[in-house]
């Protein structure tokens, strides 16, 4: 799999990223340490403990980073938690957070299979 199929797989805009970042050494680079980033985790946690603060922090960084990236699905879901939470609708931000999960395992399970090429 080259780094334009991992995008692909990721619902992601790769020429965007590379225009960003100017080579793809470097987007290789930062799309490997993706993964070892904890705001998804973090997000997901705070949820579950009703500890929306974090949440909001977790979900507006998961959401910066994906944007620099160009993970384009991650990136819109993750924007819209963001947002839920800013605005304190914490039932649409748990409703929402499905989607988020699923952008983030489509997104984690494309880099992984890239890795592992």
């Amino acid at each position: 799999m080259t780094m334009q199929e991992c995008y692909a797989a990721l619902e992601g805009d790769y020429q965007d990223v590379l225009g960003r970042l100017y080579s793809e050494a470097l987007v290789q680079r930062f799309v490997g340490k993706f993964l070892s980033d904890q705001s998804f985790q973090l997000l997901e946690s705070s949820l579950k403990a009703e500890n929306y603060e974090d949440a909001f922090r977790a979900a507006h960084t998961l959401k910066g980073v994906t944007q620099n990236l160009s993970f384009t699905k991650l990136y819109h879901s993750s924007h819209a938690i963001t947002e839920a939470l800013r605005a304190k609708d914490y039932d649409l931000a748990k409703e929402l957070f499905t989607q988020v999960e699923a952008d983030y395992q489509q997104t984690a399970a494309a880099i992984q299979q890239y890795q592992g090429a």
